[in-house]
């Protein structure tokens, strides 16, 4: 494993996120222990992301409480990475979500770890929709990551 951190994102990473892709959102709960929900993630800039969080969900208790998350990023060959940061609210609703309530939340880059292993590649992490959804939810997919990209904080 790769125990290299930097406080910015890789160029490799800043082009893997920047069309948007699916990561796994990590807060601290109230009683300590480490939580984890699934996320849209784009990128801004090598020092800033955006990612979705849903209304009314534990982790968005948690990120109100503590304002830090990590988001861990899987792709495809050896892409792997931790991302540590603040986090802040920017936006109430990702319009392109709707109905469902999800907010926007943007995270200043403290720290990025490196988790590929040399000579290993991973599977990207991905969402499968049900067949008869497919279609449908990759337009809604991309229109929401559009819309976490495109919008001035």
């Amino acid at each position: 494993m790769n125990a290299d951190s930097s406080p910015a994102l890789t160029e490799r990473l800043v082009g893997y996120l920047r069309p948007g892709a699916p990561g796994l959102m990590l807060t601290s709960g109230a009683d300590g222990y480490p939580a984890s929900a699934y996320t849209w993630v784009v990128v801004m800039d090598a020092g800033c992301l955006r990612f979705a969080v849903d209304c009314g969900s534990s982790a968005l208790e948690n990120l109100r409480r503590s304002g830090q998350a990590s988001l861990q990023i899987i792709g495809p060959g050896d892409i792997s990475f931790l991302i540590k940061g603040k986090a802040r609210q920017i936006r109430q609703q990702i319009e392109a979500a709707a109905p469902a309530a999800v907010m926007l939340w943007e995270l200043d880059v403290m720290a990025v770890k490196d988790q590929s292993w040399a000579g290993v590649t991973t599977t990207a992490l991905q969402y499968q929709w049900p067949a008869a959804q497919r279609e449908a939810m990759h337009k809604m997919e991309q229109a929401v990551y559009a819309e976490m990209r495109d919008l001035a904080a």
